[in-house]
């Protein structure tokens, strides 16, 4: 497996050659395992780690993926910002038909290559959507000067008050 200099491997190991699958006819399967390193799924989604067994099997509408994958997914904790890595499990059962009709989000050319890359790309991004902690209790940042709240203090919160509010501020202090 080609690494590059960024730390990642490329893509091309999500591109499966399943040519012997197509031709062998409908009610044939192959199953195989991932346990790859940091990846480069798209431009916008980097794994640390993919790992699990898929089983390809050859249906006459075209080939049924299927399988449980952990994902090691690169985000930040949508309170402080602070980097994480999760595990994410995605369950696949998705059919790549053969040979392409129209309204199929997946499929296969006559190359025979399937790519798991867009698959892979939508789990993630549905999964990261939900947004993660780095932990239960994470308190954030200060709205006013950007603290993260978990490591340090700051005053903003006791000096600011809603110019809302600050006729009944001025009469408890009075």
């Amino acid at each position: 497996m080609k690494q590059f200099t960024n730390g990642y491997i490329g893509n091309r190991v999500l591109k499966l050659n399943i040519g012997f699958l197509l031709s062998a006819g409908p009610g044939n399967s192959h199953e195989t395992a991932f346990d790859v390193p940091a990846i480069r799924v798209a431009d916008d989604v980097d794994l640390a780690y993919m790992r699990g067994p898929l089983r390809l099997s050859r249906t006459k509408e075209g080939i049924l993926v299927q399988g449980t994958l952990h994902l090691g997914v690169e985000t930040e904790c949508y309170r402080c910002l602070d980097p994480m890595l999760r595990d994410v499990v995605v369950e696949l059962e998705e059919l790549y038909a053969y040979p392409i009709p129209k309204e199929s989000e997946f499929s296969l050319s006559d190359d025979g290559i399937l790519d798991l890359a867009p698959l892979l790309r939508a789990e993630v991004l549905i999964e990261d959507a939900r947004g993660a902690l780095c932990r239960p209790d994470c308190k954030g940042l200060c709205p006013e000067c950007g603290a993260n709240w978990n490591t340090t203090t700051c005053t903003c919160a006791e000096d600011h008050v809603d110019p809302r509010l600050a006729g009944l501020k001025h009469l408890l202090d009075g």
